[in-house]
C-alpha cells in the first residue's frame, strides 16, 4: 500500500516578470537603455533651461515688458502641465516606447518653429506646443527606467541617466554665453539655441527607435508573450530556450483609471506625492529660470549674468553624479529632505552674497543640491504606483509641478522686484521646510523594494 505520508514534491513556479527583472544582474541592455534614456532627457533639461537662461536677452530683442516676460516664462510650463497629464496616460495605454516617440517628436519640430519667431506672441505659442512634449519627457523616462532596472540597482541607474541629463542645463548656459553675442550666418545667436535643441531631439528620436518595450507594462496588459521574449533577451537566453516550471501567476491586465489613485491604499502617498510636486518647484525652477533675473537685480549686466548663471550651472550634473553611489544607500524620503535643506541654506547665501565669488559659490552649491534633491525626487515619485497605472499616475502628480512652475514668474518675479532676492529666497526656503516636513511625514520607504509592491 502506498504510504500517505509521502508527498511528491510539486514543481517550483517560474518566477513572475517582474521578479525576474528585479533579480537579474546590471546587463549591456540595461545600460544602453539608461544611456539613451539619458541623452534623450539631455535635450529636456536644455529645452526647460532654455527661456529662463536667455529671459533678458528675449525682453531685449523683443522689448516687451514684465507681463509678457511672465507669460514667455509660463507658457512652456502650462503646455508641460497638459503633457504631462495627457502622455503619461496614453503611456499606460499604448507603452511607454510609443509614447517617447510622440512627445520626442512634438518638442523637436515646436522647438525649431520658435526658432523663427517673430514676435513675443509666436515664442509663446511655440513654447506651449513645445511643453507639450516635454512635459511628458520626465515622467516617461522614470516610469520606463523603474519598470526594466533590477529593484536594487534601480536608483543608481537612474541617478546615472539624470547624470547626463543634467549636462543639458549648464550647455544651454555655455552655448548661451557663446551663441547670444554673435549672430552666425546673420541669424541671432538665441535662435540657433532653439535649432540646437530641436536637431538634438530629432537624433535622439532615431535613437529611441531602439528602446525595448517595457515587460512590465506588457505583462499588466496581457502579452505574456512578448513579454516573456523580452526577459528572456534580457537574461541572456535563446528566444527558443523556456524557463522550466509551470507559469507563475501574473497580474490580470488592468485598464489604467487615474481614479485608483484615490482609493484608500494610494491616498496618502498621493497627497504626500501631490504637495511635494507643488513645492519642489518651487525651489528648483525658483533658481534655474530667474537666476538671470536675479542677477540683473544684483546689478550685473547680461552677458556677465549669463557667464555666473552658466558657472552655477555647472552644479547640475555634478550633483546628479554625487547621488549615483548613495541612492541606493540611503532611504530616499530622507534623502529628499536633507537635499530640500541643503537647498535652502544655499539659496539665503545666494541671495545675500555680496560678490562675484560668492555668486557663484552659492550658486554652484544650490544647483549641486537640488540636483541630488531632483534625481532622487525622480526615482521616489516613479516608485509610488503599480505598473498598469503608473505613468498615468506619475503623469498626474508630475503634472501639478508644471502647473506650479508656470505660476512661478506672477508670484515670485514681483517678490524679487518689490523686495529683492532675499525675501525671494526666504519665500522659497519655507516652501523646502514644508516640503521636507511633508514627505518625512507621510512619504513611504522604498529603496530596495520592488515596484511591483507598491
Amino acid at each position: 500500500m502506498l504510504d500517505q505520508s509521502v508527498r511528491v514534491a510539486e514543481p517550483t513556479p517560474r518566477p513572475s516578470i517582474g521578479d525576474r527583472l528585479d533579480r537579474m544582474p546590471i546587463t549591456p541592455i540595461h545600460r544602453r537603455l539608461t544611456a539613451i534614456v539619458g541623452v534623450g532627457l539631455l535635450f529636456d533639461t536644455f529645452e526647460n533651461n532654455l527661456s529662463g537662461t536667455i529671459s533678458k536677452v528675449l525682453q531685449h530683442e523683443f522689448a516687451f515688458g514684465g507681463d509678457t516676460l511672465k507669460l514667455v516664462l509660463a507658457s512652456a510650463f502650462v503646455g508641460q502641465f497638459l503633457g504631462a497629464l495627457v502622455l503619461g496616460r496614453v503611456a499606460d495605454r499604448i507603452g511607454r516606447r510609443r509614447a517617447f516617440l510622440i512627445n520626442l517628436a512634438l518638442y523637436s519640430g515646436f522647438s525649431l518653429l520658435g526658432a523663427f519667431s517673430p514676435n513675443a506672441e509666436w515664442l509663446i505659442a511655440t513654447r506651449f506646443l513645445a511643453g507639450i512634449g516635454i512635459g511628458a519627457e520626465q515622467a516617461l523616462s522614470d516610469c520606463y527606467l523603474a519598470d526594466v532596472l533590477p529593484a536594487g540597482k534601480r536608483g543608481r541607474y537612474t541617478a546615472w541617466a539624470y547624470t547626463i541629463a543634467f549636462c543639458g542645463v549648464p550647455a544651454v548656459g555655455f552655448a548661451a554665453l557663446w551663441l547670444v553675442p554673435l549672430t552666425p550666418l546673420g541669424i541671432a545667436g538665441w535662435r540657433w539655441l532653439f535649432v540646437l535643441g530641436s536637431l538634438g531631439s530629432a537624433v535622439v528620436w532615431v535613437l529611441r527607435r531602439q528602446l525595448i518595450e517595457s515587460p512590465r507594462w506588457l505583462a499588466s496588459v496581457g502579452r505574456h508573450a512578448e513579454a516573456e521574449l523580452l526577459v528572456a533577451r534580457l537574461e541572456g537566453r535563446p528566444a527558443g530556450d523556456p524557463m522550466t516550471g509551470p507559469v507563475a501567476v501574473e497580474p490580470p491586465a488592468v485598464r489604467a483609471r487615474v481614479r485608483e489613485i484615490f482609493r484608500p491604499r494610494y491616498v496618502r502617498r498621493t497627497a504626500m506625492l501631490w504637495i511635494f510636486c507643488v513645492l519642489s518647484v518651487i525651489g528648483y525652477y525658483g533658481f534655474g529660470a530667474l537666476a538671470p533675473q536675479i542677477l540683473a537685480a544684483k546689478g550685473y549686466g547680461i552677458v556677465a549674468g549669463l557667464g555666473y548663471t552658466a558657472l552655477s550651472f555647472v552644479g547640475y550634473p555634478i550633483g546628479s553624479l554625487l547621488s549615483v553611489p548613495v541612492m541606493d544607500r540611503i532611504e530616499r524620503k530622507v534623502l529628499v529632505a536633507l537635499s530640500a535643506v541643503a537647498m535652502a541654506a544655499a539659496g539665503l547665501g545666494f541671495a545675500y552674497a555680496g560678490s562675484a565669488a560668492l555668486v557663484v559659490l552659492f550658486g554652484f552649491g544650490y544647483t549641486v543640491a537640488s540636483n541630488i534633491f531632483s534625481t532622487v525626487s525622480h526615482v521616489y515619485l516613479a516608485e509610488q504606483y503599480p505598473t498598469s497605472i503608473r505613468a498615468a499616475a506619475s503623469g498626474a502628480a508630475y503634472s501639478l509641478s508644471k502647473l506650479s512652475a508656470a505660476a512661478l514668474p506672477f508670484v515670485l518675479l514681483p517678490v524679487l522686484q518689490s523686495h529683492g532676492a532675499g525675501p525671494l529666497f526666504a519665500v522659497i526656503a519655507a516652501a523646502m521646510g514644508l516640503l521636507t516636513a511633508t514627505v518625512l511625514l507621510l512619504g513611504r520607504r522604498t529603496t530596495g523594494a520592488s515596484v511591483d509592491a507598491a
